[in-house]
């Protein structure tokens, strides 16, 4: 038989496996995390991954995954053509954003650094489109 205190532990892991994902409210629905980010790489490019991105952004640590969702959405449009020096300044460019707020505490300065990522990712597609002859999806 199991003792009161097993018992007491059960309930606790039970109640926490079913607790279900925290959710918020993006484009007027209750999405989330991981429904959001699909919802950016379900985007038919870049420009409108960002503005998802924007539209339900948190101010803390979620939009990591949410700007890393824009990142790689943005990167089909130019990183198979970069040119070695090209992929290097790309490479600085993110790790710029990486350290700019390195020394800082708090989860908003983690949403910052995610901003940034995207933006330069945005910055390149934009770059690439535009070479292409092509505009913003």
């Amino acid at each position: 038989m199991l003792s009161k205190c097993c018992l007491a532990v059960l309930a606790i892991v039970l109640s926490a496996a079913a607790t279900p994902a925290r959710a918020m409210v993006c484009m007027d629905k209750s999405m989330t995390l991981d429904e959001v980010a699909d919802t950016i790489s379900a985007q038919k490019g870049c420009e409108s991954a960002m503005k998802v991105f924007k539209d339900c952004e948190l101010t803390a640590s979620g939009d990591v995954q949410l700007g890393a969702a824009v990142e790689r959405k943005c990167e089909v449009d130019f990183k198979s053509g970069l040119s070695a020096a090209q992929s290097q300044a790309y490479k600085r460019e993110m790790h710029a954003c990486d350290v700019k707020y390195r020394n800082k505490s708090g989860t908003m300065y983690l949403s910052f650094t995610a901003f940034c990522r995207a933006e330069v990712a945005q910055c390149y597609s934009q770059r690439a489109l535009k070479a292409a002859g092509q505009t913003g999806r």
